[in-house]
């Protein structure tokens, strides 16, 4: 009963999760970040300093055929352009916006898997985080539509044809307000997830703290959950890629 009055499980998940001023580091002192600089902030810069060693100085691309980790990433890379951009935004504009599609998901499956590891933080569970990814895809929906086609265009899109005069008083309200719930929904679809898989693996290592012995059987479910993280993982990461996709291309092309 002791260890449990000790040991506050409640406020060691919020510690885990949430964003800090403080870098808890395995068997190591903790580092104190300074003001300007928060935890999640320094896993996106380490984020983005292992995507460049990734892909400038890791991947060969010289090879004419691509082997182990080149190949790899060209798999990937071929995936989003192929099956994502071009599929949803046409072969011309699919590929223009390939390297943004690319960019969303090798840089949130990096955010995600750093934050399986105990050594990082998972910045993927800071809704700020999702939020500005998302509001890059809202600002893409917005200008780029009207980039491609115009002013008149980009609130064309929002009157669907062949629908009264009458009913568009109160369709046309609820399509605009849609823009901003699908920005939303990346938002909340991607901190959630990432969120709750997190929570899981820490409640159900906690358990063994506070019970003791008896919840020693929690660590196989823990490793389990922590398996379906791996795979929640890519799946986040390619979900919110088609998603943003899915949303450009529907403003980009309304006739399709």
């Amino acid at each position: 009963m002791a260890s449990s009055e000790e040991f506050n499980l409640d406020e060691y998940i919020l510690h885990h999760l949430t964003d800090s001023q403080e870098w808890h580091l395995p068997f190591l002192p903790t580092i104190h970040l300074p003001e300007w600089l928060s935890l999640h902030g320094v896993m996106l810069l380490l984020s983005s300093f292992f995507l460049t060693l990734l892909f400038g100085i890791l991947y060969k691309k010289e090879q004419r055929v691509p082997k182990g980790l080149t190949n790899l990433l060209e798999s990937f890379i071929i995936f989003v352009r192929d099956d994502i951009s071009i599929k949803y935004l046409g072969k011309e504009d699919g590929r223009k916006m390939a390297p943004l599609f690319c960019n969303f998901f090798f840089f949130i499956l990096m955010l995600n898997i750093m934050g399986l590891i105990p050594l990082f933080s998972t910045a993927t569970s800071n809704i700020n985080i999702t939020a500005g990814l998302a509001i890059i895809t809202l600002t893409f929906m917005i200008f780029g539509a009207i980039y491609k086609n115009g002013i008149k265009g980009f609130f064309k899109a929002f009157i669907p044809s062949g629908v009264p005069a009458p009913v568009l008083i109160l369709l046309i309200p609820i399509e605009i307000a849609g823009l901003f719930i699908k920005a939303f929904a990346l938002t909340i679809r991607l901190f959630a997830n990432m969120l709750a898989g997190h929570i899981v693996i820490i409640s159900l290592l906690g358990l063994i703290i506070i019970i003791g012995k008896v919840a020693l059987p929690a660590i196989f479910l823990a490793v389990g959950i922590y398996i379906l993280e791996v795979l929640v993982a890519f799946l986040q990461a390619y979900i919110f890629t088609l998603l943003s996709a899915m949303f450009i291309g529907q403003m980009l092309h309304p006739d399709h």
